[in-house]
């Protein structure tokens, strides 16, 4: 028993390490266009989930409008983004991404049950109140925004294959 508890408690650390280690990273390379772009993203989605389990589309679509040259900027750096570290695979991977998004947005709009329109159909009037994309930008970053997942944010890894592994390809005479 105590080796099982253990065990739990040292996954607990390690887990609790990296979480931390990930968070500093990120929070370090303060803000880059990737990081803007998921921010965006992320508050774009929340808006849509919201709009969509609210009976709100008329305010998202407003949203859009009032921010159209944004939303599509941070679309084309996502799309960089995703290109320079998953190559080839970089649409799939986006996709996957959207869809994730939304499904861990709804998801929670689900677990708040009715209170979850009270709680956001705010962030319609917010939004509103913003004046540019800059403002709209550190909106976005202000906000505590569900994300699927972590990402390496403050410069996209390369997708290109490491030298090492190239050297391993090369014929040997």
């Amino acid at each position: 028993m105590s080796s099982a508890f253990s065990r739990f408690a040292v996954a607990g650390i390690l887990f609790a390490g990296l979480s931390c280690s990930t968070l500093a990273s990120a929070a370090s390379c303060g803000s880059s266009p990737a990081r803007e772009a998921f921010d965006i993203q992320g508050l774009k989605s929340e808006l849509m989930v919201t709009a969509l389990s609210c009976k709100a589309q008329d305010r998202y679509n407003d949203f859009v409008a009032k921010f159209r040259s944004s939303l599509l900027t941070g679309e084309q750096r996502l799309n960089t983004y995703f290109k320079t570290t998953y190559g080839k695979s970089a649409q799939r991977e986006h996709d996957d991404y959207i869809t994730q998004l939304a499904n861990v947005q709804s998801e929670r709009g689900i677990q708040s049950g009715t209170i979850f329109c009270l709680q956001r159909l705010g962030m319609f009037d917010e939004v509103a109140a913003l004046d540019d994309d800059h403002d709209l930008s550190k909106y976005a970053q202000a906000k505590d925004i569900m994300q699927p997942a972590t990402f390496e944010i403050c410069e996209a890894p390369s997708a290109k294959t490491s030298p090492a592994r190239r050297r391993s390809r090369t014929k040997r005479a």
